[in-house]
Parts: structure tokens; C-alpha cells; sequence
């Protein structure tokens, strides 16, 4: 693969329009997109089992267990094709990196202080990568306690109450930290726009991920490689 000074992608990828600069790869969209559908898939499906009047509404009981238990086992998915990407492998390195300029994000924020000075970060804010990590545990917990709900002979030492209470109870957690998500995202339509079409503004990402525009710039003053 080559690469040019000057350029921002390797050759072969779409290039950038004046002005934006690539912050997602269609992988990387692809797999947030179908993670987001499944999750919402598991959470509908799980208000109409669980939700009284909605329930009755709509009826079809099996068919929304059925729903949920298949949309709930296939969460991985996305994420495990999403590993043959480099730029999806290269993400989950960043979010899995806490830096110092990380704490001082989260002190910031605790401070109530939003000046971009504050509030230095890489691709990911420090808010972000907490999300990250907090989400795929709770995806794994919660894939765990439906295994055993689905199939009781798994863990009988295990009570199937003990599954359900843990199960019921993160997903109440999820459904409240995932709103959280959507409205930081409706509350920034720049980075709603870098999900949709892989582009943000240099400007945006000036204000907002400093440390990781610098690196682009960096790769872009590189000289050409064969």
C-alpha cells in the first residue's frame, strides 16, 4: 500500500473533501451500525415481553423471545467481523489506552470546564472509552445470564432467579446509559455526521480531539512509503 506526504489516506480509499478529514472507515461505520440495530432489536424485544400494556399490545410472545434470544447471541458479531479490519483493530487499541491527558479530560469534566485546553484527547475522549469498556462488559454479562435463562442445565448451581434479577437489572443500566450515548450524539452533529459519512471537520476535530489531529498531521508531513 503507498502513501504520499500530503495525503491523509492510502491509496485506494476515498479521498478527503477540502476541509474534513476521514475519521471512520466503512468497517468501522458497518460495525457500529450493526452493533446499534442488534442492541436496539434486544431492547424493543425485551420491552415486549417485559412491559405490561406493551405486551399485550403487541402480542406474539414467542416470536419476541425468539427475537430477542437470537439479536442478543449475535451482538458479537459485528465486532468479530469488525476485527478484520486494520483501522477497527487500531480503534480498539486507542480505546483501550488511558493516557494522562485522559484524566485531565475527567477532571475537566468534574470541574465543569469546557474549553478545548481543558479537554485534550485522542480519537476517543476519556468519556468514550469508559463507554466502550463499560458496554462490552455489561454485553457479556448480559449474554451470560440469557445463556442461562435459554438453557438451565449449563450452571445448576446457579438459580435461574439469580440470572434473571442480573439480567433484568443491567438491562435497565444499558437502556439509561445507552440514552445518555444518543443524546451526547443529538446534542453534537458534527460527530453524528463523522458516523454517518466517515468525515469530520478539521475545525471539529481541532476543538474536540486535538491530540489525535496532531497525529494525522504528523502521518501526513511522512514521506512517501513502497
Amino acid at each position: 500500500m503507498r502513501s504520499t506526504a500530503g495525503s491523509t489516506a492510502p491509496t485506494g480509499t476515498r479521498p478527503e473533501p477540502e476541509g474534513r478529514i476521514l475519521r471512520f472507515t466503512t468497517a468501522e461505520r458497518l460495525v457500529h451500525r450493526a452493533t446499534g440495530y442488534l442492541m436496539l432489536l434486544c431492547l424493543v424485544s425485551a420491552a415486549c415481553l417485559y412491559i405490561g400494556p406493551l405486551a399485550l399490545l403487541v402480542g406474539r410472545r414467542h416470536l419476541m423471545v425468539t427475537v430477542h434470544e437470537w439479536s442478543g447471541i449475535s451482538l458479537p458479531l459485528p465486532f468479530l467481523l469488525g476485527l478484520f479490519s486494520p483501522a477497527f483493530r487500531a480503534d480498539l487499541r486507542r480505546l483501550n489506552r488511558f493516557a494522562v491527558y485522559d484524566r485531565q479530560w475527567l477532571r475537566a469534566v468534574r470541574r465543569r470546564r469546557r474549553s478545548p485546553e481543558a479537554r485534550p484527547a485522542g480519537k476517543f475522549n476519556a468519556g468514550q472509552k469508559l463507554y466502550a469498556g463499560w458496554i462490552a462488559g455489561a454485553v457479556l454479562v448480559m449474554m451470560f445470564t440469557g445463556l442461562l435463562m435459554w438453557f438451565m442445565g449449563l450452571l445448576p448451581a446457579i438459580s435461574r432467579t439469580s440470572a434473571i434479577f442480573v439480567h433484568d437489572i443491567l438491562a435497565w443500566a444499558i437502556t439509561f446509559v445507552l440514552i445518555g450515548h444518543m443524546r451526547r450524539a443529538f446534542e453534537d452533529p458534527e460527530a453524528r455526521l463523522g458516523m454517518r459519512t466517515g468525515f469530520v471537520s478539521r475545525s471539529w476535530a481541532d476543538r474536540h480531539h486535538s491530540r489525535w489531529l496532531g497525529e494525522k498531521r504528523e502521518d501526513d508531513g511522512r514521506p512517501t512509503v513502497e
